[in-house]
C-alpha cells in the first residue's frame, strides 16, 4: 500500500506526499491510493493532480493560502473544544417562518424510539446495515401515520420536509390511476417545498399547478395535490386522484 497524495488549497501551496503509517486513520480510511490517482489522471487526459486542479477551479476562488487547522486532536480534546466552541451559543427565538419552528419531544419518545439502539446493534457496525434498522423505523411511523390517518399510503422521508413532499408528489403518481400529467400545489405551502416539487417534476415531465385550492384546482386535471394545514407555518399533506 502506498502513501496517499494530498492535494493542494491554492496555486501557491504544493502538495505533500506523508510518510506512510499503516496504523493512521488517514491512510486507513482516505483515499485513493497513489497508483488510483494516475489511473483516473489518465482517464481524464490531466497530466497530475494540480494541472487538473488548475483547470478545473478559477485561480480567484482558490484559497490563497493554506488552512490554518492547527495540530490534530485527539477525540477527547476534539469533544472538549466543540463543547467549549459551543457555549458561546446563545439561545434565541426563531422569527423567519417558512416552517422552521420549535417542537417539542418527550423524552419518552427520544429515549425508546430515535435513541433506541435496537434500530443499530442488531445489524453489523456498518453504514449499509444500519440503514436497515433506520428502515426499520420508518417503517414503523408510516404504519403509525397510515393508522393515525387513515389514509392507506403514508411516505417517510430522511431529508428536508421540502424533499419528502416531492418523494410524495412522485409516489402519488406511481399509485394514481389517473391519466393526468399535472400535480396541484397549494399556494400556502412554504416557497421552498414549492420550489423542490418544480425542480422534481421538471425533468419526470410533470406540470406543477400553484393556486388557491378553493379556485384553481380540478381533480381531473391533476393526478395528485399537495395542501398546507394549518396555512404555511404547519404541515402538510398529500391526496392522490
Amino acid at each position: 500500500m502506498k502513501p496517499n497524495r494530498l492535494m493542494r488549497t491554492s496555486a501557491n501551496v504544493p502538495t505533500v506526499e506523508p510518510s506512510f503509517d499503516p496504523f493512521s486513520f488517514v491512510q486507513r480510511h482516505i483515499g485513493p491510493q497513489a497508483e488510483d490517482v494516475t489511473r483516473m489522471l489518465q482517464v481524464v487526459g490531466a497530466p497530475s493532480l494540480d494541472a487538473l486542479i488548475d483547470q478545473a477551479l478559477p485561480a480567484d476562488i482558490r484559497q490563497a493560502q493554506p488552512l490554518d487547522l492547527g495540530a490534530a486532536l485527539s477525540e477527547h480534546e476534539l469533544l472538549a473544544k466543540m463543547r467549549a466552541v459551543g457555549a458561546r451559543n446563545r439561545s434565541m427565538v426563531s422569527l423567519i417562518g417558512q416552517g422552521y419552528y420549535g417542537t417539542h419531544l418527550p423524552p419518552v419518545i427520544q429515549r425508546n424510539v430515535l435513541e433506541n439502539p435496537a434500530w443499530y446493534t442488531a445489524y453489523t457496525p456498518y453504514q449499509a446495515e444500519i440503514s436497515q434498522g433506520r428502515l426499520e423505523a420508518l417503517l414503523n411511523f408510516q404504519t403509525m401515520i397510515a393508522e393515525l390517518t387513515g389514509l392507506e399510503i403514508a411516505n417517510a422521508s430522511l431529508l428536508d420536509e421540502a424533499t419528502a413532499a416531492a418523494e410524495a408528489m412522485a409516489m402519488a403518481r406511481r399509485v394514481t390511476q389517473s391519466q393526468a400529467n399535472a400535480f396541484f400545489v397549494d399556494r400556502d405551502c412554504h416557497p421552498q417545498t414549492v420550489a423542490v416539487i418544480r425542480t422534481r417534476a421538471e425533468p419526470l415531465g410533470w406540470s406543477v399547478i400553484v393556486g388557491d385550492p378553493a379556485t384553481d384546482l380540478d381533480p381531473a386535471r391533476v393526478f395528485g395535490a399537495i395542501f398546507q394545514y394549518p396555512a404555511h407555518p404547519g404541515p402538510f399533506a398529500i391526496i392522490a386522484s
